[in-house]
């Protein structure tokens, strides 16, 4: 990825402001990554450095998932999920990065207790099944939601979670571009009988 020259700018411009939406249709919106031009445009001279626009983005990243968080737990009395917010930027556009929301377990029909971890990216990218994890990054508008299998590191020296391979060869149970999609998959990794499922599938 080609290196990235960051300028501030003095003001932001004027924003609409953004009417409510139901939580069922309009899953995230409000909680969408913001990646707002004014704080990297060439209209100023001063330039961030990669530190400062670090910051910038993990607030923002760490924003989109609190609300995220709220949002996943308004759905319905009986599907909770812990708030384990943190994120990570890209060292080499540290305005791209992506924030972990929730962390929880999940049985499927040949697996049992699945640890599995839910983050919003603000680019979409290819998952891979190596070290590497994203290919081909897109920095573009478009978000990525996704959840991965993570297992206790190898050393056993840390607590440190990895991404758990041996499940499905890459440990991605879903990644979406589609912020509906994220909804109901989630929801229904976190719904622990069949009429929760019926309930979270009825999503219209």
């Amino acid at each position: 990825m080609s290196m990235f020259r960051y300028y501030a700018a003095n003001k932001a411009p004027e924003q609409s402001p953004v009417p409510a939406a139901a939580v069922h249709t309009n899953f995230l919106r409000t909680g969408r990554i913001s990646r707002k031009a004014e704080d990297w445009v060439e209209a100023e001279r001063r330039f961030l450095t990669y530190e400062e626009v670090a910051a910038r983005t993990g607030i923002r990243l760490e924003n989109a998932g609190k609300t995220t968080h709220q949002r996943l737990n308004k759905f319905h009395k009986n599907i909770r999920f812990p708030k384990i917010i943190f994120h990570k930027t890209l060292a080499a556009a540290p305005h791209l990065g992506y924030v972990h929301v929730t962390a929880s377990k999940t049985d499927f029909a040949e697996y049992k207790d699945v640890t599995w971890g839910f983050y919003i990216a603000n680019f979409s990218a290819e998952i891979t099944a190596d070290e590497k994890f994203f290919n081909r990054i897109k920095p573009s508008s478009s978000r990525m939601y996704f959840a991965v299998a993570m297992k206790n590191g190898e050393n056993g020296k840390t607590r440190q979670q990895v991404i758990n391979r041996d499940f499905r060869e890459n440990g991605v149970l879903f990644s979406t571009t589609d912020p509906k999609a994220a909804l109901k998959n989630v929801l229904l990794l976190g719904a622990r009988n069949a009429e929760l499922r019926r309930i979270v599938e009825a999503i219209g």
